[in-house]
């Protein structure tokens, strides 16, 4: 009975790990209940469990790039800042450093979206 420690080790495959996973998933249990009843071992399903996070986070994060960014045409010429601040139109300094120059009519929702996307990059 040397090297023998009365535990069994079962390998599992990929698609039974995302399957027992999307089974945790749609149980209602905790964590420690469910990796007792399906005789998964507790750090292997906490670190599926964040496999599959890190996925989803950068999936929406692709699809959130692809949705708010949008083409521009620029119907007249870009005024200099100086030029700006002569007009008194209002200029937002985002943290990195950009400056975006609002004019009247402006609106507010688009411009949060812009300052939003701006801070990203």
């Amino acid at each position: 009975m040397s090297g023998e420690s009365g535990v069994l080790v079962v390998r599992r495959g990929r698609a039974e790990i995302e399957r027992l996973v999307a089974l945790y998933l749609s149980s209602g249990m905790g964590r420690s209940e469910f990796s007792r009843r399906h005789g998964i071992g507790l750090s292997t399903l906490s670190r599926h469990l964040k496999k599959l996070q890190i996925r989803q986070s950068e999936s929406r994060s692709r699809e959130v790039d692809r949705s708010r960014l949008v083409p521009v045409e620029l119907a007249t010429p870009v005024a200099s800042i100086a030029d700006a601040e002569v007009s008194g139109s209002p200029i937002v300094l985002s943290i990195n450093g950009r400056r975006v120059e609002v004019v009247r009519g402006f609106d507010a929702e688009t411009l949060a979206q812009l300052v939003t996307v701006l801070e990203r990059l």
